[in-house]
C-alpha cells in the first residue's frame, strides 16, 4: 500500500508543506531555507523531523498497520531525538518538560538587545 518512493526527502517535503509526491499541489513559491548558525540549523533539523512525523502520522490514522511507514515514523523519531539532544547539550532545554541545570537562558542576550 505505501511506498517511500512516494515520499519527498525530508527537507523537501518540509519547505513544501507535504511528504507526499503523488498528492503533492503547488501552493506558492516555496523558499529554501537556510539557517543563520548552528544553533538555528538544529531547530530547523527538529522541524523537519517533526513535520515529517506529523504529515506521516496522519497516513498511519488511515493505514495503522502499514510496517513500512512505521518504520519510517521511526526513524524520524530517532532522528528527532539526536538532534534534541545534541541542541540541548550545547543550548540547553527546548522545553519545559526537559530536564533543566539551570535558568542559563538568562544570562544570554534578550531578542531585543542583539
Amino acid at each position: 500500500m505505501y511506498n517511500e518512493r512516494e515520499l519527498f526527502e525530508p527537507y523537501q517535503g518540509f519547505i513544501r508543506g507535504n511528504m507526499y509526491k503523488n498528492i503533492y499541489d503547488t501552493y506558492g513559491v516555496v523558499h529554501e531555507i537556510k539557517p543563520a548558525n548552528e544553533q538555528a540549523e538544529l531547530l530547523t533539523f527538529i522541524n523537519i523531523c517533526d513535520f515529517a512525523m506529523i504529515d506521516i502520522g496522519m497516513y498511519l490514522d488511515i493505514w495503522p498497520d502499514d510496517q513500512e511507514c512505521i518504520d519510517i515514523y521511526n526513524r524520524f523519531r530517532s532522528d528527532k531525538l539526536e538532534f534534541e539532544k545534541k541542541y540541548e547539550e550545547k543550548y540547553g532545554a527546548l522545553d519545559m518538560d526537559d530536564e533543566m541545570t539551570g535558568w542559563e537562558w538568562i544570562k544570554s542576550p534578550w531578542p531585543w538587545e542583539v
